[in-house]
């Protein structure tokens, strides 16, 4: 129970009032190390984009723009089957943003000290964060399904028409839930997986726990996959013609 205690604290006494990084002057918000970490994470994709599109030409001229358009490529032919080769094209940037952004959040929460020192936690070890994620998710849908089909997208929360006070509040709350599940999927398994590396440390502090971080490399991967291909899947559901 103390371990547990000390991993929901972030460790220590004061450790509550310790994840405030800093505060805004003259607003008096408060910036918490989730926070600080977010516009990092923000800062190094696009530190990253600007670097690897800066000098683009219709026929690759660098190794770094044949390896982005493989990239690229790569992702719009796996999510093709999902929902269209036309659709891939547009979902793309929302879907590839998803993917890296919760990849390296995920990978945040493994580098040295992160939840135990100010201005450093993993994002989405917060429900908070992948809260902001589940709802982009959710609008997203909604849009993409009024957009595509209009009013008729909600076709099949009144379908059929005598079941229509039944299935209507059911069809609404199915909406909601589904990419909220993601998002309590995504924070239990990253805020599960730093509680079992500190156990671990704490446990065996001059052995580097080599096993359980390379586990946790490898889960990290698979819930960004994860959340990412089911929100593929709930796109071409909302975009699909017979729905």
């Amino acid at each position: 129970m103390d371990l547990l205690r000390l991993a929901v604290s972030g460790g220590g006494e004061g450790a509550g009032k310790s994840d405030v990084f800093f505060r805004l002057p003259g607003l008096g918000l408060e910036v918490t190390s989730i926070v600080t970490t977010t516009w990092a994470i923000m800062a190094i994709v696009l530190v990253l984009c600007w670097l690897g599109t800066r000098n683009l030409g219709r026929v690759p001229r660098t190794r770094g723009q044949a390896l982005l358009e493989l990239a690229v490529d790569g992702l719009r032919a796996f999510f093709a089957p999902i929902v269209g080769e036309e659709n891939a094209r547009r979902f793309l940037p929302l879907l590839g943003s998803l993917f890296i952004f919760i990849l390296l959040a995920n990978y945040s929460g493994l580098l040295p000290g992160a939840g135990h020192i100010r201005g450093l936690k993993a994002p989405t070890s917060n429900w908070g964060v992948t809260a902001g994620l589940a709802a982009v998710v959710f609008f997203s849908v909604q849009y993409s399904g009024i957009r595509k089909r209009g009013l008729r997208y909600f076709k099949h929360m009144v379908d059929p028409w005598y079941l229509s006070p039944l299935l209507l509040p059911l069809g609404v709350i199915e909406e909601f839930v589904r990419p909220f599940a993601l998002s309590l999927r995504l924070v239990a398994n990253i805020f599960g997986g730093e509680i079992v590396v500190l156990a671990l440390l704490m446990a065996i502090p001059w052995f580097l726990p080599i096993v359980p971080l390379a586990l946790e490399l490898i889960f990290g991967g698979i819930q960004a996959f994860i959340f990412t291909f089911l929100t593929a899947i709930y796109l071409s559901t909302a975009v699909a013609e017979e729905h």
